[in-house]
């Protein structure tokens, strides 16, 4: 029998001895200087992560205000129309892939494990990995303007204008290659929010009492794993056709550069509530400890966040009203746009209703909240116009959409950031930003965005188009240009402004916070050391700090869950992920250079393949893939200490195996991704068959016999069977029956995989001469492609298992390695039932 989680004498027990204390503080040392690249603390790395987003920031908006300038007046010569495209695609990118997003899961790398009281979540390296590759590769992408390189077909890279007959040059390269590559880490850090959200959370935080910002990052984190790999695989197809001429996008040859917009956007619509859900989730933990009282409506706040990720993936042909859709499909679409103003209207009321209520702090994060609601407010009304067709179609592509656009994303997630970054400030590093300098940055931001924003509604509707370098004097538009240029200047200062304030404090210049400044409920305010909290807490409510006003006294003192380190290592609980009951203490690695060695040799290796330096690639990729291969090496210790008391009654083992484990949830999340990239190539191959049915096969004489069909399916079938024998032969200890399986198996896949192009090379099908074949052969690599990732995972699992580091009580590299077979396999047989009957069926 498992002790209740509702024990009343827990907070009343004796603090353990104070020898576990200093065990902790071992344990946890942080590291510094050079030992920074090693580091693995989710708390230094979320420091690391939020400064580098902000310098992306600094510069992305350098870029916006250097084409203000030449703007501010017609026929200005600052910049070139080849110049200033460059500088447009920077800025937009950087803005949308190398600000928004990082921000938003840096502050959640930062927050979550205070917030949720655990030690840190669970994959501390592949955060640590996530941070390196995206600080290599976006400071690559940044440097090509230096070279002159830089993308120029815009953040969105429209086709046919991007496909190498238009743009022959590298730097569409750079853009495909470099935002491909940094969405990877986008990816490592929502499986690290996901899995750490449900299932390093505190005992007793069941899913009703998880903060509103937990649910905004869960929510944001699965619409990553289902939104990113469509922009992932259309870089992968462009990139491909720019390579090697398989035309996916060139109409002449069945392919057609709608199919580029319909991912994009699947991406695109989506991320504008990637980056304004947790945004929301800041305000809404925010507006409670700023307004003394619980947020109004709370469990309305929950619903409106998961209906707003649902709404998401059914409005990206928002952006394709003026694409020729048919009017079914543009309803239908239209409706959808107006109905995801609903649940985000649930949340402003319920933040106005409880600032309303509530006796509100006048603070800096007061006055950026106040400004946000104005903001985003005021763009959602234009977000509700671009949603009707007929207006839609009039200010398409003008400067209204620029505005409207500016209003969302600004309004929506950069002032609510900026407010954040106030508010946990003392989190950071336990001093006060200036209220002084706060509040000037504010007024200095508030009316600059305003100033530079609102006449391009204005010169939108007076028919300036968007995406121009200049302009003639004799149009009208010459004040509001001039005006939003103006504004924009001021806007900068404000920023500027928030920087010295940073700066300052980092110099020693800041006033010491008081423990919990703001007088708020939530345990990310229970004082923290470099190992988080003391000891892990029971929770009870939303609000445990104000439950128990005495519970960051109990904590401090050890009276709670796990106030040492009884394995003298970095540890922390794992949970059940629906009612929150100990399952096991996670030992988690340390300080370590493999993940700063993958990130550094994974960016190298795409920069190479971006310049067209494909052989020099390889040695940075398998630099990578080494340097992969040291990071798990030390991972799956197994039961190496026995099961430990975690107070509360609860003795929990240091070890489980199977779906009870982290890693077999992170790897079904990663999996999850995995299956989105293949959906989205199996829509490639119904979007071009249905559009280009000229090229399509139109009898069965140019199409494999099914017996091609079902020979290659049972090669898939068994393979399976060939790995969960393999699991059968790990269970009883049978080492060499394992790796006998699994090398014929491997076989079997690799024979499989193989068949399909072979056979198809054989009937004189070529991609490069249509879409159909383009496509065939894409999915044919794509399952090739997992083979290989395969063959690499079954000879680390065989090393392990020739090092005694494998066998039935110490299964979970072979768990997650089953997983990816089983996937694989399964993934085989679609594909081969997708292009073997859908042309038969066409007949």
């Amino acid at each position: 029998m498992t002790p209740p989680l509702d024990d009343a004498a827990l907070p009343s027990r004796l603090p353990r001895p104070k020898e576990e204390l200093e065990a902790l503080k071992r344990a946890w040392k942080p590291t510094s200087g050079l030992g920074l690249l090693k580091e693995v603390n989710n708390n230094i790395i979320g420091v690391m992560y939020i400064g580098t987003a902000l310098l992306f920031f600094v510069i992305s908006g350098t870029l916006a205000l250097v084409m203000r300038t030449q703007l501010a007046v017609p026929e200005n010569d600052v910049l070139g129309h080849s110049l200033y495209n460059q500088f447009f695609t920077v800025h937009g990118t950087g803005m949308m892939f190398l600000f928004a997003v990082p921000i938003v899961e840096a502050i959640g790398v930062f927050l979550l494990p205070s917030m949720l009281a655990a030690r840190d979540l669970p994959f501390p390296r592949l955060s640590a990995f996530a941070f390196w590759a995206y600080l290599f590769g976006g400071l690559a992408f940044f440097c090509s303007l230096i070279f002159e390189v830089a993308p120029d077909g815009g953040w969105f890279m429209y086709p046919p204008l991007t496909s190498m007959k238009f743009s022959p040059g590298i730097n569409a390269d750079f853009w495909l290659l470099g935002i491909g590559f940094i969405e990877i880490s986008a990816i490592a850090g929502a499986i690290e929010i996901i899995v750490g959200i449900l299932r390093t959370r505190p005992p007793g935080m069941t899913l009703d009492k998880i903060p509103v910002y937990c649910w905004s990052m869960l929510v944001m984190a699965g619409m990553i794993v289902f939104a990113f790999p469509a922009v992932i695989i259309a870089t992968a197809l462009l990139e491909i056709e720019r390579a090697f001429d398989w035309p996916f996008f060139i109409a002449e040859r069945g392919g057609d550069p709608l199919l580029w917009q319909h991912l994009f956007w699947f991406f695109g619509h989506p991320e504008v509530y990637i980056i304004f859900l947790p945004a929301a989730g800041l305000v809404s933990m925010m507006v409670p400890a700023l307004a003394q009282r619980p947020l109004i409506g709370h469990d309305w706040v929950v619903v409106a966040l998961v209906g707003t990720g649902f709404f998401s993936f059914g409005l990206w042909v928002h952006h394709m009203f003026a694409t020729g859709i048919p009017p079914l499909s543009l309803s239908f679409f239209s409706a959808a746009s107006m109905a995801v103003s609903v649940p985000a209207g649930i949340q402003v009321f319920a933040w106005i209703a409880t600032l309303g209520k509530g006796r509100l702090q006048w603070t800096v994060a007061t006055w950026f909240l106040l400004g946000f609601l104005f903001i985003f407010v005021a763009g959602g009304l234009t977000g509700v116009m671009v949603a009707v067709i007929p207006f839609d179609w009039q200010a398409h592509d003008s400067y209204f959409v620029v505005a409207h656009l500016h209003y969302v994303l600004i309004g929506g997630m950069v002032f609510p950031v900026f407010a954040g970054l106030y508010h946990w400030w003392p989190t950071m590093k336990g001093t006060m930003l200036s209220e002084r300098l706060g509040r000037w940055a504010f007024w200095m931001m508030f009316i600059g965005f305003n100033v530079a924003f609102f006449p391009m509604h204005v010169s939108g509707l007076m028919g300036m188009p968007r995406r121009v370098y200049t302009y003639p004097g004799d149009l009208g538009w010459n004040v509001l240009n001039m005006v939003s240029t103006v504004g924009a200047f001021v806007m900068a200062f404000g920023v500027l402004l928030v920087l010295i304030d940073m700066a300052r404090d980092a110099f020693g210049r800041g006033r010491p916070a008081p423990e919990n400044p703001w007088k708020a409920g939530t345990l990310e305010w229970i004082p923290n050391d470099d190992y988080a909290t003391r000891s892990i807490p029971h929770v009870r409510s939303l609000y445990p700090l104000w439950d128990n006003p005495n519970l960051s006294r109990e904590v401090q003192e050890g009276a709670h869950y796990l106030p040492g380190a009884p394995t003298r290592r970095r540890e922390t609980i794992v949970t059940s992920p629906i009612e929150a009951r100990p399952q096991y203490l996670m030992p988690m690695p340390g300080p370590h250079w493999s993940h700063f060695l993958a990130g550094l040799f994974t960016a190298a290796h795409f920069i190479c393949l971006a310049v067209q330096l494909y052989w020099v690639s390889l040695v940075p990729g398998v630099l990578a893939i080494a340097s992969v291969f040291w990071w798990v090496w030390s991972l799956d210790k197994g039961a190496d200490h026995p099961p430990q008391d975690v107070g509360g009654g609860w003795r929990v083992p240091v070890y489980l195996q199977g779906s009870e484990n982290h890693s077999w949830w992170g790897t079904a999340v990663l999996l999850l991704v995995d299956g989105t990239a293949f959906a989205c190539l199996c829509f490639t191959y119904v979007f071009l068959w249905t559009v280009s049915p000229d090229v399509w096969p139109v009898g069965t004489g140019s199409l494999p016999g099914l017996g091609w069909l079902f020979g290659e399916a049972a090669l898939w079938v068994v393979a399976a069977g060939a790995m969960l024998l393999a699991s059968r032969a790990v269970a009883g200890n049978r080492s060499w029956a394992m790796r006998g399986l699994l090398l014929a198996g491997v076989l079997l896949m690799a024979a499989a995989a193989v068949a399909e192009p072979y056979n198809r090379i054989g009937s004189g099908l070529v991609a490069s001469e249509s879409a159909y074949g383009a496509i065939v052969y894409m999915l044919a690599s794509w399952q090739v492609f997992h083979v290989v990732i395969l063959v690499l995972m079954t000879g680390y699992v065989l090393a392990r298992s020739f090092a005694g580091r494998l066998h039935a009580r110490r299964r979970v590299t072979f768990d997650n390695t089953m997983l990816m077979w089983i996937y694989t396999c399964g993934q085989g047989i679609v594909s081969l039932l997708l292009v073997h009957l859908f042309p038969r069926l066409a007949v």
